[in-house]
């Protein structure tokens, strides 16, 4: 029935696939690697899996920078109205500063810090397995991805078949209505054979059109899994032999357990679980943390007049006390020369000079000491969390260990059971084959004999029905051969058909 030859794509399962645009065009004659190729572009599930592995290397890369400082930069501005504040129990009038404006602040802070612990350290180590897990179930889709576009194909091919042994037995329903309306010309029998024929006629035609609905149905189920619209048309130009299967468990077996995406996927996950059991030792470890900062800030006033009033205060407080040092330098038995109090006097220069040290903001900074840190932390008792999350991380390790066991025996047992029925299935696809040819041979001689009237039409109907029954019990076995054999090189992950 079906002959030729096909190049699987499982063998590139765990490998990324390269972008491929998901509108890509159906081809009019698609082969089996045009449509898996096409399904890794254009399957929306699969696409959202492979996005993840765009995230695992950013959680590399993530994982590489913690080892460097972290940097903030922050800068803000600040209005206070003007009024009376409070200090404790007092008040700046309390304390002799009345009048107080409005002011304007401004501040920049510049930081670094840096932190080192073991967590920090098993980081990338930790970011690398994930990434390969990622890279696994990536594998495993794709895996599955390849197997449903095969089944789908093989289902396309299935019901072309089904539609093929319809077509036949309508040819042949048609051939016994004309068989059976000469055989009433020449008065052999009578008008209940040619209408009993007319009815096989008319069945027939029915199981044509459902057989030509089931494989628009099936194209379309394909075409949606290959992401595509479903009102494209194409032709499939792959075929699939029937050939024994020569494999030997022990060969099958040695090939999943390099390549079956299921247990690379499991075995990537003990992987990460082993390194997650020493990250989660990494609370009893001590923690080295490093921090510097640069400020700065500014402080302007709405108004000068109280810093003026405060600046001529000061100079009226030391005019008075210089007074009254003369005074009592007069006082003394031996007078002692008077201090020259012109000297103080408020200057136009000084009030300048005040005006101009408080037009400071927003920009003109005044930089604060700049401050080092180093603390080193050890932690001692903190509850039994510690001892709960390291009990955890190893017992999730040791239950994927466990479910890397259990994967590789369900291997085994799939495996011998799967070769054992597509060893079953391709004897009952040869008996099948043998079935039809005796089908075949039988309807022939049942329209030669009821031509020679010897048997009746329903008789010829029972040999037509029979060799339509064995056309689909032929067809039946043969697919599910393919299939068996589908489901083996997804087991093995790899190709098994040439």
């Amino acid at each position: 029935m079906m002959n030729g030859v096909r190049t699987f794509a499982l063998a590139s399962i765990l490998l990324l696939p390269a972008r491929v645009t998901a509108q890509e065009a159906v081809p009019a004659r698609l082969s089996l690697e045009q449509a898996i190729q096409i399904a890794r572009g254009g399957n929306p599930g699969f696409r959202q899996t492979r996005n993840d592995a765009e995230l695992a290397d950013w959680n590399v890369r993530e994982a590489h920078s913690q080892f460097f400082p972290q940097a903030t930069a922050s800068a803000g501005v600040q209005w206070q109205g003007a009024g009376e504040q409070q200090f404790g129990s007092l008040t700046l009038g309390d304390l002799g500063f009345t009048n107080q404006p409005s002011y304007y602040f401004s501040n920049y802070r510049i930081g670094l810090t840096y932190s080192l612990d073991w967590a920090t350290l098993k980081g990338p180590a930790q970011a690398k397995s994930d990434r390969r897990v990622t890279e696994a179930q990536i594998g495993l889709a794709e895996s599955n991805l390849v197997a449903q576009v095969t089944n789908g194909y093989l289902e396309v091919l299935r019901q072309q078949e089904a539609l093929r042994v319809a077509r036949l037995q309508l040819e042949n329903s048609e051939f016994n209505l004309r068989l059976a309306q000469a055989q009433l010309q020449v008065g052999v029998v009578t008008g209940i054979d040619v209408g009993q024929a007319e009815v096989q006629v008319g069945r027939s035609r029915v199981q044509v059109l459902q057989s030509e609905n089931a494989v628009s149905t099936a194209s379309m189920r394909l075409l949606q899994q290959l992401g595509q619209s479903v009102s494209q048309e194409f032709e499939l130009s792959s075929t699939f032999e029937l050939s024994a299967p020569t494999w030997s468990v022990g060969q099958l077996e040695s090939m999943a357990l390099d390549a079956n995406p299921t247990l690379a996927s499991r075995r990537r996950s003990r992987e990460s679980a082993e390194i997650g059991v020493s990250r989660a030792r990494s609370q009893y470890m001590p923690t080295l943390s490093l921090s510097t900062a640069w400020t700065g800030f500014t402080r302007e006033a709405s108004s000068t007049d109280f810093q003026v009033a405060q600046a001529q205060a000061q100079v009226q407080g030391r005019i008075a006390q210089c007074i009254q040092t003369n005074d009592l330098y007069s006082r003394l038995a031996n007078p002692l020369p008077p201090v020259d109090c012109s000297r103080f006097t408020f200057t136009d220069a000084q009030r300048q000079q005040i005006i101009s040290q408080n037009n400071q903001f927003p920009f003109s900074f005044a930089q604060s000491p700049m401050t080092v840190s180093l603390q080193l932390s050890i932690p001692i008792f903190q509850g039994l969390g510690r001892e709960r999350n390291l009990e955890s991380a190893r017992l999730q390790r040791d239950d994927l260990v466990e479910q890397e066991r259990e994967q590789e025996l369900a291997l085994a047992a799939d495996i011998a059971i799967g070769l054992a029925n597509a060893q079953t299935a391709y004897q009952s696809a040869l008996l099948e084959e043998s079935n039809r040819a005796l089908a075949e041979q039988q309807l022939r001689l049942a329209r030669e004999r009821y031509q020679l009237g010897e048997i009746t039409f329903v008789d010829l109907v029972t040999a037509q029905t029979t060799l339509a029954q064995a056309e689909r019990d032929r067809v039946s076995a043969i697919f599910a051969y393919h299939d068996l054999i589908t489901s083996l090189e997804a087991l093995v992950g790899r190709p098994l058909r040439q």
